[in-house]
């Protein structure tokens, strides 16, 4: 395919992240048509906010003094409750993680046909075992430090999309790390 720039020695490299990138932009678009501008989300996120806070400011107090069984009930109420909007907020970005899954399956096969058994980049290094099984995927040849678009692809998503959401101001809130399967609680076994 010739297309503006081709005879660049590192236009194909380029136009896998310039293509990831834009990629980021428009989940992250279709994330807040679906997510973040609704009043729900705020709701739960001013929610995880305010307990993460709360939470925060009762243990450093429960620190400094004699802890009362009280004390550690309201605690251990806040943390649940903590819990329980991060499960909700999950499950609230569930939604749309389909629609960003189905963009992202259906630009990685136009990457794929357009860049079949090309090199797209070249690694600083020689990867070992199974980084280098990914990052040679689909290449013919033996020189290890072949890129493949997969390789490149999925290294440009991953940092692009999660430092566009901290730019955008989409990353999720402190308290929020738990997912849809957070930990077990070590008080409870």
């Amino acid at each position: 395919m010739a297309y503006p720039f081709s005879d660049f020695k590192y236009s194909d490299g380029l136009t896998v992240v310039g293509i990831s990138f834009c990629t980021a932009i428009v989940c992250e678009a279709i994330s807040w048509i679906l997510i973040y501008r609704t009043n729900s989300y705020k709701n739960l996120r001013s929610s995880i906010d305010k307990a993460s806070k709360k939470l925060e400011t009762m243990k450093t107090d429960s620190n400094k003094i004699n802890t009362k069984k009280s004390k550690t009930k309201k605690i251990d109420r806040v943390e649940t409750s903590l819990k329980e909007s991060s499960r909700d907020l999950s499950l609230f970005k569930f939604k749309s993680g389909g629609v960003v899954a189905l963009v992202l399956f259906v630009v990685f096969g136009l990457l794929n046909s357009l860049f079949e058994g090309k090199v797209v980049a070249k690694l600083p290094f020689k990867p070992f075992g199974l980084i280098m099984k990914m990052s040679h995927r689909g290449l013919q040849g033996t020189d290890p430090t072949d890129c493949s678009m997969a390789f490149l692809y999925f290294l440009c998503s991953i940092s692009i999309r999660t430092n566009l959401q901290k730019f955008l101001g989409f990353a999720p809130p402190r308290g929020a790390s738990a997912g849809l399967f957070p930990m077990p609680d070590p008080k409870t076994s």
